[in-house]
């Protein structure tokens, strides 16, 4: 009898599980997080890694376990830089980011995990160069007003909640100086609907 309603459970467990991932589903939500920027650099400028922050807003459409999550937020994103004459100087930029992700989603019961890959566009709003006196005049970065990223993450789901870890490598210039944005970022979503 245990192995007739351990293979009972078994089945019914499984079933659970692939109509939660072939079903279509639609949900959406806001989500807010911290993120840790760093510019990459190929000339005499080196780059500290610095916190900044994200707010926004995501959608997640799929069926089959594959899903696509478009997503847009404000993101401020801070770097430290240290000029050839060793002065620290604080860049901040404040941009509109579009990440469009495909990821696979797994899991049942209102709980899973996701990984998921895509291309991001950012378009800056503004920047706030703290460069010091010596450096102003010589150091000023010229950003451009969008710049072109690809993000890499994993994410948990447990009921309404989403937990997301991301890595993003910066894959064009933001400046004429050859300087590129890469950050991780961690972030908390709530699923609206």
């Amino acid at each position: 009898m245990k192995k007739i309603i351990l293979s009972l459970a078994i089945l019914l467990s499984g079933s659970v599980f692939a109509q939660a991932q072939v079903l279509p589903s639609f949900q959406f939500g806001v989500k807010g997080g911290v993120n840790l920027s760093r510019f990459s650099t190929s000339n005499t400028f080196n780059s500290d890694n610095r916190a900044g922050y994200l707010a926004g807003v995501w959608a997640r459409i799929g069926a089959l376990g594959i899903n696509l999550q478009p997503e847009i937020y404000y993101a401020s994103k801070v770097a430290t830089i240290t000029d050839p004459a060793s002065e620290q100087n604080q860049v901040t930029i404040n941009s509109i980011d579009v990440p469009v992700l495909v990821g696979l989603k797994f899991g049942a019961l209102g709980i899973g995990g996701r990984i998921a890959t895509g291309p991001m566009a950012s378009f800056i709003i503004s920047n706030d160069q703290s460069f010091r006196s010596a450096a102003s005049s010589i150091g000023s970065l010229n950003f451009k007003n969008q710049a072109y990223a690809w993000q890499f993450g994993a994410g948990l789901d447990v009921t309404k909640i989403s937990v997301d870890l991301r890595y993003e490598l910066g894959l064009t210039d933001l400046s004429s100086t050859g300087q590129k944005l890469n950050m991780f970022n961690v972030s908390l979503a709530y699923h609206l609907f």
